[in-house]
């Protein structure tokens, strides 16, 4: 059967490309030229000169700053974890259209300028503060395109197994392996709205006014509601506070002790007869206040049966949301798809292949696209990052599942309109 004959697709960044198939000149990073059409109507990466400054000169430069940004971009989006393929990918009609008109022409940037502009150009203090501004800018060109009348912020840490002797890797006794222990902000809508690098022994919460703060700042006057979902790490009262003072409403998961579990007692005892199929479900809120605490706050619980099992799963999150019990814990489970995000990022992008030497230059290659970055944290003293200091979780494992449904997957959220 005959194929039907018809124009060949145009592209709105360069009018003079035409997506075509021709066997000798294919490749396999199509894909590329969407998200370079995506960057062209959002005028991404060409505002990448308004942060972030050239610091190369002479007469040998061949590759502008933003050329090389899109190179380093383009390349992770694909999944190439390090700049080894850049010089195969120099000659890539993709990587070639979506990087501009010289990479067109004649060819991209080799494997020793694309390593160089990481590890000499951006890692510099300006432009390490550049990118984190710059994200914030890409962030917000997104949102302005998107319709919402909330904000979502999800924060989480996560690892990156390191492969040597990285400055600032630790062994992470909860992950049970040599890494680096990245901070992350994502939205609802899957941004990555900021991130941090920091050494692999450093508790789970450690910096997070540093990473929240600017976003913070960014939506005090956007006239949205704002909310915050937060694992057991981030169960502290400066946290509390701070979110309060921000007029941020807020779901965290806060580990149990005995006192709360007293509040529970008449949740606690096994229903009678025999156990159905599916678990059974309880939720009670009441007032509570740690002695770290400078007043009461509301706790939410979820006392979960479960045939086959002896004790109840019991959860507790500490809210200032008014909505139902039921309505907080799904909003709160919510959280689940930031962790799907990171693990998309990690997995398919493959950006914490974090292979340099230098802490700053791993730092420079942590985020996915856009890139979010801070000013990341100093790696720990050589003494501290090679000893076995580094159990930081927070949350055992067995209580994970709360963040998710009896099914195991993340509950949707789209039960906002009741918060």
């Amino acid at each position: 059967m005959g194929e039907k004959a018809q124009e060949a697709l145009k592209l709105q960044f360069d009018k003079r490309l035409r997506l075509e198939f021709h066997g000798a000149r294919i490749t396999s990073d199509a894909g590329l030229l969407a998200c370079r059409e995506l960057d062209g109507a959002l005028g991404l990466t060409e505002t990448a000169p308004a942060y972030l400054r050239e610091t190369r000169g002479g007469r040998n430069v061949q590759h502008e700053l933003v050329p090389l940004l899109r190179q380093s971009v383009y390349s992770r989006l694909a999944g190439y974890e390090d700049t080894n393929d850049a010089g195969r990918l120099a000659r890539d009609p993709a990587m070639q259209a979506a990087i501009g008109r010289r990479a067109l022409e004649k060819q991209a940037a080799s494997t020793n300028t694309v390593s160089r502009f990481e590890t000499e150009v951006l890692v510099t203090e300006k432009n390490l503060k550049g990118l984190g501004q710059l994200n914030h800018e890409w962030v917000d060109r997104a949102m302005a395109r998107t319709r919402h009348q909330q904000i979502i912020l999800d924060m989480d840490s996560s690892e990156s197994p390191v492969y040597g002797e990285q400055e600032g890797a630790a062994y992470n006794g909860h992950f049970e392996c040599v890494c680096y222990h990245p901070l992350f902000v994502f939205n609802q809508f899957g941004d990555c709205e900021g991130a941090m690098l920091r050494p692999g022994n450093v508790h789970s919460a450690r910096s997070w006014r540093e990473v929240l703060e600017p976003i913070v700042a960014r939506y005090e006057k956007s006239g949205v509601r704002k909310y915050f979902r937060g694992d057991a790490a981030f169960a502290n009262p400066e946290a509390y506070e701070y979110l309060e003072e921000k007029a941020f409403l807020y779901a965290i998961r806060l580990p149990s002790n005995d006192v709360l579990e007293s509040a529970l007692q008449h949740m606690l005892k096994r229903p009678v007869g025999r156990p159905p199929e599916k678990p059974i479900i309880w939720y009670h809120d009441f007032r509570y206040q740690a002695g770290s605490w400078d007043r009461p706050r509301r706790v939410v619980a979820k006392v979960e049966w479960h045939r086959g099992e002896l004790l109840p799963r019991v959860g507790f999150i500490v809210t200032n949301l008014s909505a139902k019990p039921e309505g907080v814990t799904h909003f709160y489970n919510g959280r689940g798809t930031a962790e799907q995000w990171i693990k998309e990022g990690k997995y398919a992008l493959n950006w914490t292949r974090l292979s340099c030497h230098r802490f700053v230059a791993n730092q420079v290659r942590l985020p996915a696209f856009p890139p979010g970055l801070q000013p990341g944290e100093l790696p720990a003293p050589a003494g501290l990052a090679q000893g076995n200091q580094g159990l930081v979780t927070t949350q055992p494992a067995t209580e994970t599942h709360q963040d998710r449904g009896p099914d195991g997957a993340p509950c949707p959220a789209d039960y906002l309109s009741t918060v």
